[in-house]
């Protein structure tokens, strides 16, 4: 939209350069809206990318051993994870390099966190989708360890979330997931799928609608490979959105809206 204001405000002032100057100018701020401060320049989004990559994985081999060992079930989660994402054979070799590094006992969060936030914090919805990740990574085995969760509210403090706000976001993918996996409980479908949008039945249907499009936004593909998620690690994005979709039918068809 600015892109526009930009070439008429640009034009009506000082002609053809100014309309130029004025589009400019207006992309920047139409990225800026789109993908927050931190994304403004494309030419960054691949230290984005790489950092997005490590963080992932590093944190995805803390969990792994939060509970004291890493089991053969969560080594062959991570084979399946990474083949579902069909990445790359460098991006593979080097995640499974990122996540042996994470599982060492010596591993510290804090640095990676802080390297993470300095280079990745300013972007719109990095910082979420990090954490949706990585709790998607931790109910992947159906055995949500205690160890795990606390690990993971550590993780989101240090990332600037307090613990009413990561707890609804926690129970936001738990819900999420229950519809991605067919583990609905008939009886307990609508009050899931609420929970999945970050709604309640007492939500309006305007409130219900805005929470719908805010989450597809987050995760429409080019909007987080514009701010820094890498191309193969989309996938998880894409399963995610489909959860939120199914659940907003449901509710679309229980209120005929």
């Amino acid at each position: 939209m600015f892109k526009f204001i930009g070439v008429i405000a640009g034009f009506l002032l000082f002609g053809f350069f100014g309309s130029v100057l004025g589009y400019i100018v207006g992309a920047i701020i139409d990225r800026a809206r789109a993908l927050g401060a931190g994304g403004m320049n494309p030419l960054t989004n691949a230290l984005r990318q790489a950092v997005f990559l490590e963080t992932v994985f590093l944190l995805m081999g803390k969990l792994a051993k939060a509970d004291g060992q890493i089991s053969q079930v969560e080594i062959d989660h991570v084979e399946q994870f990474i083949q579902k994402l069909g990445m790359t054979t460098d991006h593979r070799t080097q995640a499974i390099t990122w996540f042996n590094k994470g599982a060492d006992q010596a591993f510290e969060i804090e640095p990676t966190c802080r390297r993470f936030m300095s280079i990745c914090g300013q972007t719109r919805d990095l910082k979420q989708v990090l954490l949706v990740y990585l709790i998607v990574i931790a109910l992947a085995d159906g055995d949500f360890h205690p160890a795990e969760e606390a690990l993971l509210t550590a993780t989101a403090s240090r990332l600037g979330y307090d613990q009413a706000a990561f707890k609804q976001l926690m129970d936001m993918v738990l819900n999420q997931s229950r519809f991605g996996s067919h583990q609905i409980n008939p009886a307990e479908a609508l009050d899931d799928a609420y929970k999945a949008l970050g709604v309640t039945k007492d939500s309006t249907d305007q409130e219900i609608k805005r929470a719908y499009r805010k989450l597809m936004s987050q995760y429409h593909p080019d909007k987080l490979m514009g701010q820094g998620v890498p191309e193969d690690m989309i996938a998880v994005a894409t399963e995610q959105a489909k959860e939120i979709q199914l659940a907003y039918d449901l509710i679309k068809k229980i209120r005929n809206i």
